[in-house]
């Protein structure tokens, strides 16, 4: 036997293929491909829709033995408490009547006086309760989903509160379900006002911090701790006054121009159970006229044009 058959290379047992490092490059190229399409088209929110519709009734299972467990819990051990919150809660509605016949004038002398300056009244902005369902799943963000969406009237952007104040805004919205980012998510932001000072400012999510950071703020702002910081209602997407947070700590540094303020929510992010959704204030606020609109874009051409006319006329004098 010649000694070139020896030499030659046994055929595979079973057909191989491409290589294995040909087909980490091209899943890695689809796979950064996919990501900058979902990120720039949105190309699988049909497909995040259908999945989350479809796998519902399974979620809704998956929670069923957690909820009888709760339920038998809140009803062997809520007895007690149910009746010393009544207890409590006959107090305090004796200790607010006061307040409330107070705010009732209050609220008729508005009303009298917006009508004599003729200023345009208040939006009443729809609400919608909802139940908190589960945490998702990314522990990179502070997001949670809850049991409202599109086919309840649920929106895109629909601001979220518990009974203290501002939780989050509605980022994801599905047929049977909605995801809530919480006001403590790294890419949460809320216009906001101090309530002592009336001075503006956006008041960002900190999650290292479990809280919130009032940022490019000047070194010599007034601003005290304890301070509450309410929704500005600037950004047409937050009822205005709403609080938000309240000053915990503040920084003046030097090497900078501005302060580190640090804010703690007021709302409960790390435990909500049952939350209330509004309608954002740009679906409540009046359209701007297409003719005030166009007359706003003609301005600036009108004053050019009587700039060069003015130029014109005082280059054509001897």
């Amino acid at each position: 036997m010649p000694l070139s058959t020896l030499e030659r290379t046994p055929p595979p047992f079973f057909k191989q293929g491409p290589s294995a490092f040909t087909r980490l490059l091209f899943y890695s190229a689809l796979a950064v491909l996919l990501m900058v399409a979902d990120v720039r088209w949105k190309v699988t929110q049909p497909i995040r829709v259908v999945i989350a519709t479809g796998f519902q009734p399974l979620q809704e299972a998956a929670l069923t033995p957690s909820r009888w467990w709760q339920a038998l819990r809140n009803y062997t051990s809520g007895l007690d408490a149910a009746l010393a919150a009544e207890t409590t809660a006959q107090r305090l509605i004796t200790a607010q009547a006061e307040r409330i016949m107070l705010a009732d004038q209050l609220e008729r002398e508005n009303a009298q006086l917006r009508a004599l300056l003729d200023l345009r009244p208040r939006i009443d902005t729809p609400t919608l309760a909802a139940e908190v369902l589960y945490d998702a799943q990314d522990p990179f963000t502070r997001k949670v989903v809850i049991d409202r969406g599109s086919s309840q009237g649920v929106i895109l952007g629909s601001p979220v509160l518990d009974e203290a104040g501002v939780l989050g805004q509605v980022t994801r919205v599905y047929p049977l379900t909605a995801e809530v980012t919480l006001v403590t998510d790294k890419d949460a932001a809320v216009p906001v006002i101090n309530a002592r000072t009336q001075q503006r400012g956006v008041a960002y999510g900190s999650p290292q911090l479990h809280g919130m950071e009032l940022r490019f703020m000047a070194s010599n702002s007034d601003i005290q701790v304890g301070d509450v910081l309410q929704t500005s209602g600037l950004d047409g997407v937050y009822p205005t006054g709403i609080p938000v947070a309240k000053v915990a700590a503040v920084d003046h540094r030097a090497d900078t121009a501005f302060a580190r303020i640090l804010l703690t929510p007021l709302a409960h992010p790390d435990r909500p159970d049952h939350v209330l959704l509004l309608q954002p204030m740009s679906t409540e606020l009046p359209q701007i006229p297409a003719g005030a609109a166009s007359g706003a874009a003609s301005a600036p051409d009108a004053l050019a044009g009587k700039a060069k006319a003015h130029g014109a006329a005082k280059g054509s004098k001897p």
